[in-house]
């Protein structure tokens, strides 16, 4: 990177101002959006500033109204809530304060809006910027502000960033706050699971969700409850039947739980709220369960975000401030988002449109079309957790197929919830599912037994890896692999794990050669905390591994910022460099620290691995293990000739990956010239383009190199609508 290049970055807001508040309800990550504002507001030259206390503070004026520098959003990041404050405000809601707030940004010269918050608090900042004009025109006649100040302040540019638990804002696949609030649903339902068991009750859980049912929708598939009421799609009107008759089968079977979850808007068909109280005494009345309700409220608010919202509101505050600074008079109002692993900038209005669309659609009871105006992802988790809860697994399996499944390489959260769908998404195909304990070692040793329903019953939050896992490859035992793959008659393999299960996949392609045996179909399902399988942006395991880590700082931060003297955080891969230990720079900062700060240091290891796997990982897993059992039974039908399953083409074999925003899967022979072998990585990592945010972010006081040029050039040019890294 050139030092011009350089410069125009660090220069492209001089001249500017930027305001950034925080409106309606608050929700965790909202101050990580706050603080990359301020920052690559700063970065870029201009003046940024606080609105305190949302749009009540912008029509007061005042103090509410402070510039922000670079200290001022120290230690923001792991905090929950919203440090600049939120609140209604009336007031902006009529044109007399909306008067008000634009004599206040005039004044300051700001001419730069990032809102973060719900559909109303953008709806409200897109009416302000239509009225601008007019606004200044009546200011100008009333005396209160000049000329000059209104020809300075002409245009007002706005960019919306959306912070709601309820992730209802159409648009995007994910909501600031929206994975935090599913950190702490899970965080209790796993607590009150264990209760449950114990005394045999049935517990009905209410989450948030007035006109969305994600929260309660993604918490069923995490849980793995036995139903979920959403707004967007209620039961039949025969659900009370339905709903005994299945609570009834799961304890005839064995089990000694029920969860219900109940987003707090569900309706039946007639639009009438189906309370968690009614779910209650329904339960009692006819079933006689001990059954107890927990209305979950604001807690679901509370807490450090988790490790995917900090990312999210740091990524998307960089692309606010971006926006921002590229307006023209002629630019709409945007809303950023987040499509896949992208941030994008998308017609404000539009997306609130689509949004007050589904609720119109629920409103006239069109269920359907209100589920499709969700999005893709949303129809996804719906259609698998009618699969997994709402199937009466089948009782014969005269005519199925045998398909096998594995962990191998190093143990990550998720496995088991990964394993848990695959198995009972097997199992409603008509399929016999095989378990192999032991990775390849274990498929070589036999180890090897059929599963049923009730095996994997309560598998999906917990941690590591129930079935075990080695990191052994297949290639040194062939001969007793193929043997064992004739005598249980294998003739599909799921293979859940990290970059030795890849490699492994790769070994049996090359092993077909020789053994006949291994000509059945296989996937790699990615699952490692060093998220490194080719193919896959993303691995089960690696959403875990991040929050385990956040959360180890957050600890060790919280600690030592109770004194007054300012800390440093930092952060090293265990294998980054072999002469720059973890000691040698814990000795390095001791030694040239002394009488000045203190250096401490904390080695994570395993633990990363280990825990209950999050939200994420779990529903990931368990999308993840679907999927890839319905392309197993398709290739094992097309691979069947002459009484046998031979598969020996390319496309036999995969990787199945997240690529943006879709699940692909991928030959593992194809993915070859896509791998570094020699460092267990694929040559291309996507995240490493945030790399430059970071350095922005962390105030680094040296030049950006070569290597994040293509960032920074996306950083000081201008575009109209694509896609950012």
């Amino acid at each position: 990177m050139t030092h011009e290049e350089h410069h125009a970055a660090k220069t492209l807001g001089i001249g500017k101002a930027i305001a950034v508040l925080t409106s309606g309800g608050d929700a965790q990550g909202m101050n990580a959006a706050v603080r990359a504002v301020v920052r690559v507001g700063i970065f870029t030259g201009a003046r940024v500033f606080f609105v305190h206390e949302g749009y009540q503070g912008l029509v007061d004026g005042g103090d509410n109204i402070k510039e922000a520098t670079w200290e001022s959003v120290s230690m923001m990041l792991q905090l929950g809530g919203t440090v600049i404050g939120s609140a209604r405000c009336k007031d902006f809601r009529e044109r007399e304060g909306r008067l008000r707030a634009a004599y206040n940004l005039v004044k300051r010269g700001i001419t730069n809006l990032c809102v973060i918050g719900g559909d109303g608090s953008l709806t409200g900042a897109d009416t302000f910027r239509s009225e601008w004009s007019d606004l200044l025109g009546d200011l100008q006649k009333a005396g209160k502000i000049t000329d000059e100040e209104a020809t300075k302040s002409s245009y007002l540019n706005i960019v919306g960033l959306v912070g709601s638990i309820d992730n209802d804002f159409c648009g995007t696949d994910m909501t600031i706050g929206t994975d935090s609030a599913l950190h702490r649903i899970i965080e209790i339902v796993d607590a009150i699971t264990t209760t449950a068991q114990s005394h045999q009750r049935t517990f009905v859980l209410e989450v948030m969700g007035r006109h969305c049912g994600y929260l309660a929708l993604v918490t069923s598939l995490s849980c793995g409850a036995d139903w979920v009421f959403i707004p967007e799609c209620p039961p039949d009107d025969d659900w009370e039947e339905h709903l005994c008759r299945r609570l009834s089968e799961t304890r005839t079977r064995g089990s000694r739980l029920n969860i219900i979850i109940v987003a707090e808007g569900a309706i039946d068909r007639n639009g009438k709220p189906i309370t968690s109280e009614d779910i209650k005494n329904l339960v009692v009345k006819r079933l006689g369960y001990d059954t107890r309700v927990t209305v979950l409220g604001h807690v679901q608010r509370g807490g450090t975000p988790s490790a995917f919202d900090r990312i999210l509101g740091s990524r998307m505050g960089v692309e606010a401030v971006m926006a921002l600074l590229e307006g023209t008079p002629d630019t709409p109002a945007c809303v950023v988002s987040l499509s896949g692993n992208q941030a994008v900038r998308l017609p404000l209005m539009e997306c609130v449109q689509v949004t007050k669309d589904v609720t119109k659609a629920m409103e006239e009871k069109k269920f359907d079309e209100a589920l499709k105006l969700r999005g893709r992802s949303f129809m996804n988790n719906w259609e698998v957790y009618k699969l997994l809860a709402h199937v009466r697994p089948p009782v014969s399996k005269s005519g199925s197929h045998t398909v096998a499944v594995m962990n191998v390489g190093a143990p990550a959260a998720g496995m088991n919830a990964a394993v848990r769908s695959t198995v009972r998404i097997g199992l409603i195909q008509g399929n016999r599912v095989l378990v192999v304990h032991d990775g390849f070692e274990g498929l070589a040793k036999g180890q090897i037994e059929e599963a049923g329903w009730s095996y994997v019953g309560g598998w999906t939050g917990q941690g590591g890896s129930k079935l075990g896992t080695k990191r052994t490859l297949p290639k040194k035992s062939f001969e007793q692999i193929s043997a064992n793959i004739t005598k249980f008659n294998i003739q599909g393999l799921v293979i859940i794990g990290g970059f030795e299960a890849y490699t492994g996949g790769l070994e049996l392609m090359e092993g077909r050669k020789q053994f006949d045996e291994l000509c059945i179909p296989f996937v790699v399902i990615p699952a490692t905390v060093s998220n490194n399988v080719p193919g896959s942006d993303f691995s089960v395991g690696a959403d875990t591994a991040l929050n385990t880590i956040c959360t180890a700082n957050v600890e060790h931060l919280v600690q030592k910022m109770k004194t007054t003297v300012k800390r440093g955080l930092v952060l090293r891969n265990e294998k980054c460099n072999e002469n720059y230990t973890t000691d040698f720079i814990f000795n390095l900062y001791s030694e040239e620290g002394k009488g000045i700060f203190d250096s401490r240091k904390n080695v994570l290891g395993h633990m990363q691995q280990g825990g209950s796997p999050t939200p994420f990982d779990r529903n990931f897993a368990t999308k993840m293990g679907a999927k890839a059992m319905n392309w197993m039974s398709g290739k094992i039908k097309e691979s069947y000739r002459n009484g046998r399953i031979f598969a020996n083409t390319p496309d036999s074999g995969c990787v199945l990956g997240m690529r943006k925003r879709a699940l692909l899967f991928q030959p593992v022979t194809e993915l070859q010239g896509q791998t570094d072998f020699e460092h267990r990585i694929p040559k291309e990592q996507w995240w490493l383009k945030l790399r430059p945010i970071l350095k922005i972010l962390a105030k680094y006081e040296i030049d950006l190199d070569t290597s994040d040029h293509a960032h920074l050039e996306h950083i000081t040019r201008k575009r109209s609508g694509e896609g950012a890294v």
